[in-house]
């Protein structure tokens, strides 16, 4: 383990810098992008780091999870067949009865107040009672 490297006992927080900064491409600038637009909609997000290196966020729940691929940024909603997307952001995992997922590629753009309302909606459906 060469100085400076993240521990198992680092916090997640400090875990997901250390994805972010690995990654020294545009799919670490996507990720501390979103991770932004995350934190800006749910000030009191709580960042995990789950499953052997992914990046989660929650809030009363899982909200999504951050996965880096070689061609992709992948944003996972694990109740994102629940929630309402009108500026169709979901483009990954239709198929499934509950998540939904959001593929983000080199060069796309993402429409940061969409963005943002759906992690906020997220937030609300984790707080809603189970019915």
């Amino acid at each position: 383990m060469t100085p400076g490297e993240p521990t198992r006992q680092d916090s997640p927080s400090r875990l997901i810098d250390a994805r972010i900064q690995e990654l020294d491409d545009w799919r670490g600038q996507t990720l501390a992008h979103l991770r932004a637009l995350i934190r800006q909609a749910v000030p009191d997000v709580v960042e995990e780091w789950k499953w052997r290196g992914v990046p989660v966020w929650s809030h009363h729940g899982v909200i999504c999870t951050g996965e880096t691929y070689q061609r992709v940024v992948k944003l996972t909603f694990l109740k994102g067949a629940s929630l309402s997307d009108p500026s169709g952001l979901f483009n990954a995992s239709l198929e499934g009865h509950a998540r939904r997922a959001i593929d983000v590629h080199e060069g796309d753009a993402v429409d940061e107040e969409a963005f943002k309302a759906l992690i906020r909606a997220a937030a609300a459906l984790n707080r809603a009672p189970v019915r």
